[in-house]
């Protein structure tokens, strides 16, 4: 790279809970800057966790957001005319963003009424080691497991 790589901003914990984790989760959900209503799904979604699993609804966040975050994922590469699908460890912070974004992304094509009740029954699923983002774990946990005998070209 010829340029110096940028510098990490620092992202503040948020008001609720006083965590970066959970600012980092609300950013991803916001959409066209709306931080406030972003804010409201998060803690409307951990009121109902709280409600319906009489638990720590922050603890029970972090096991699902845990349950829902690869390991390793396959990476296509060209090797004389052929492409292959080649395993590779994920570093932490791609690890983190793609368990946040699966988990979102799965809670937004959920049928419950609102937003919040939609993220809550995804987080719930998660804990319990079902739903769909955990499944897409699981599928690419198995890509890179079936395509284990190409570790060998790694990058």
């Amino acid at each position: 790279m010829r340029k110096a790589k940028p510098k990490k901003r620092i992202i503040l914990p948020d008001p609720k809970y006083g965590d970066v984790l959970v600012t980092k989760f609300v950013n991803n959900i916001m959409l066209k800057g709306k931080k406030n209503l972003a804010y409201e799904i998060f803690y409307n979604a951990m009121d109902i966790v709280g409600n319906k699993l009489n638990e720590d609804p922050i603890s029970v966040w972090k096991k699902a957001l845990e349950n829902v975050t690869p390991q390793v994922e396959v990476r296509s590469r060209r090797i004389g005319g052929a492409t292959f699908q080649i395993p590779s460890e994920i570093r932490p912070s791609r690890k983190q963003s793609i368990g946040m974004k699966n988990l979102i992304g799965y809670a937004r094509k959920r049928h419950e009424k609102s937003m919040g009740e939609r993220l809550a029954g995804e987080i719930m699923q998660a804990y319990k080691e079902e739903g769909a983002a955990f499944k897409k774990k699981e599928e690419i946990h198995r890509m890179a497991d079936a395509n284990k005998a190409f570790s060998h070209f790694r990058f």
